[in-house]
């Protein structure tokens, strides 16, 4: 596990690697994704239960939060970035408040702002996600910066019951997701992906 002390010095892996331990361990959970790692995530799982979080940055927590307390049977995943986590911290609360047991809380950590530049985190050289979330009262925190430890210990965290936080370090992509507004009298993109999730879950 990944001692968190100064992130300048941390192992960071990629994006694909990390994603690719969650893969193999995808069944029949709802995956809620948010910005630059949306793309990647339907690359590694496509699935008709991944619910990609456009359109409202940081929001992606709180809306997998919800499909958690309406699914109580069903396992919730949430693939969230340190940028998005950052402008909703107050969500860390909220979900260890509700204490959903079937609920994931993957963090992907690489310091900076990818969909809007890459400009630096504030604080990325100190903040530590994992750290938040254990003082916020989630029932189990982990880190990783190496894709074969966050491996090896993955199925352990997932047999415990949640709400569960882990953040994984990884490298920045040069990914930028390029958003748009939703043009005059055209359904926004989560409101056309939801039904379709809403469907798969009955």
């Amino acid at each position: 596990m990944t001692d968190t002390t100064n992130n300048s010095e941390i192992q960071r892996m990629s994006l694909e690697s990390a994603l690719d331990v969650l893969a193999r361990r995808r069944d029949d959970q709802v995956v809620v994704g948010t910005m630059t790692a949306n793309g990647v995530w339907r690359d590694k799982s496509p699935h008709d239960l991944n619910l990609a979080c456009i359109g409202f940055m940081g929001g992606a927590s709180t809306l997998a939060l919800g499909v958690a307390l309406s699914q109580p049977e069903r396992d919730v995943w949430v693939i969230d970035g340190d940028g998005s986590l950052m402008m909703q911290l107050g969500s860390l609360g909220t979900i260890a408040g509700a204490g959903p047991s079937n609920f994931l809380h993957i963090v992907i950590h690489n310091g900076v702002y990818e969909t809007s530049g890459s400009q630096p985190l504030p604080s990325q050289q100190q903040v530590d996600f994992a750290k938040m979330a254990e003082g916020a009262g989630y029932a189990q925190t982990a880190s990783f910066g190496d894709a074969e430890e966050f491996d090896a210990a993955l199925d352990e965290l997932l047999a415990a019951d949640g709400p569960t936080l882990i953040q994984l370090f990884t490298r920045p992509g040069g990914r930028f997701f390029s958003a748009r507004p939703t043009p005059p009298g055209i359904t926004p993109a989560l409101a056309r992906m939801w039904p379709p999730v809403a469907e798969a879950l009955r």
